[in-house]
């Protein structure tokens, strides 16, 4: 598993679905390998000289820990271009490549004779903290997933819809599953931030545009509410936006920071009066799984991704005015917020972590088998690809690629290489030597 922070997981969606399937899959007699980055590695309780301790294996799965550079726009390409070099080294029967961003270095993988699935993630693209090239990097990034794997993997039925149309190509849907978190809060966890059960609005959520955390904390502030807004969060390279919120943000907001200790954040779920749910651009979200899974009421941004999850269980907002109203109303009446309650537990049941796993194992057997999977078994049915010219940097990226090197050139992978020759559908031109068997033609009507 290569391309998020690691476990135990302590980020985002990847790390959770890394840790929730790596160990089940451990559980079942498969030798599982993670790689971790050794900053996430640093979250972690200290070991006897003081330093973080970098477990060799976690929940049955070996970790490999490895570097990567400190910077928003290398971090998550410096360190899989380590973990690939050493699957490199170590041949694995399948690989599970995490974010197209990382799709560079598929083939890598694919010389060496690994058969790679991709778990595309959602759009990242359309992230604000991107600028202009890193936009076009992700777009590329998908578009060479595409090309170079053997089979795609989308969280959603909204980000299979997107590739579909996008690319003409079939993805496997694995979603997350909703851990099941019973009792309204636990009283003794919850006293220790100074809470008490069905006593606070909830917010969970990195702190990024896209995730709305200033238009819940503007909508809130503009309400009448009684009961206090309690915002859990971070992140790294957002110290504007975190600002930002701070500024908007009055007494009756709590802005407890990240919550790393898993226990006390599942109690916050499950003590909650309502969860506000902004995220917006990242297919079915495991934050909002938790919340579910919790029996905690939910009202949530207005996106396909959010009702793909919660139908009509949950009531959904815009604009900082609808927030306002919401959590009114939801004071107003907590009878009917009970009932929102219940109904969100309901939807919990269709997202399951075993039946998850059953579909990563099943996957994997298949690429193992040789069987064609998604993406590849798109393009094989699509026929075979006439080569074109390419650029000389093309050609000497395929040629160290083909040649077995494990490292590749920086500028190679800079965001313009990689855009280059990107037809108006989003799928690159061949790049020489590196084998794909198809590819859709340019619709203009797209």
């Amino acid at each position: 598993m290569i391309g998020t922070r690691g476990v135990p997981a302590r980020y985002g969606g990847f790390e959770t679905c890394v840790e929730e399937v790596g160990a089940r899959l451990a559980d079942r007699g498969h030798e599982v390998v993670v790689y971790c980055r050794t900053s996430n590695a640093a979250k972690g309780a200290p070991g006897a000289d003081g330093r973080p301790e970098r477990p060799q294996r976690y929940r049955g799965m070996n970790l490999v820990h490895l570097p990567a550079l400190r910077r928003r726009s290398l971090e998550t390409l410096s360190h899989t271009a380590l973990s690939v070099a050493h699957q490199v080294a170590h041949r694995s029967d399948v690989a599970l490549v995490f974010n197209s961003a990382n799709a560079p270095l598929l083939p890598v993988l694919r010389a060496r004779g690994i058969p790679v699935a991709t778990h595309v993630d959602g759009l990242e693209w359309q992230r604000a903290k991107w600028g202009p090239a890193g936009r076009r990097y992700y777009r590329a990034g998908e578009a060479l997933a595409v090309r170079w794997s053997d089979a795609l993997i989308a969280d959603a039925v909204g980000i299979q819809d997107y590739y579909r149309d996008r690319f003409d190509v079939d993805t496997t849907l694995l979603t997350y599953g909703a851990p099941v978190v019973d009792g309204g809060g636990c009283p003794e966890k919850l006293a220790e931030v100074g809470l008490r059960p069905r006593g606070y609005h909830l917010v969970v959520a990195r702190f990024e545009p896209e995730n709305h955390v200033d238009l819940i904390v503007e909508g809130y502030v503009r309400s009448g509410a009684r009961l206090p807004l309690v915002v859990v969060g971070s992140a790294p390279y957002s110290d504007a936006y975190t600002a930002r919120v701070r500024a908007m943000a009055d007494d009756r907001v709590r802005l407890l920071g990240g919550v790393w200790d898993q226990e006390l954040l599942d109690q916050l779920y499950a003590g909650s009066f309502t969860y506000l749910h902004g995220h917006s651009v990242g297919g079915t979200n495991p934050s909002l799984l938790r919340a579910i899974g919790a029996t905690a009421s939910v009202d949530a941004f207005d996106v396909r991704f959010n009702r793909e999850v919660l139908g009509g269980a949950s009531r959904y907002f815009a604009t900082p005015a609808d927030v306002a109203a919401l959590v009114e109303s939801a004071e107003a009446d907590p009878r009917a917020t009970a009932d929102r309650a219940r109904a969100c537990r309901a939807r919990a049941s269709l997202y399951d972590w075993d039946e998850v796993a059953t579909g990563y194992e099943q996957l994997c057997r298949d690429l193992a088998a040789g069987l064609p999977t998604g993406s590849r078994a798109t393009l094989d049915r699509m026929g075979a690809l006439t080569p074109r010219p390419t650029s000389a940097r093309h050609d000497l990226f395929s040629t160290e690629i083909l040649g077995g090197t494990a490292s590749v050139r920086a500028d190679d992978l800079a965001p313009e290489v990689l855009t280059h020759e990107v037809l108006d559908n989003g799928i690159p031109e061949e790049l020489p030597g590196v084998p794909v068997a198809g590819r859709v033609a340019a619709d203009e009507s797209r």
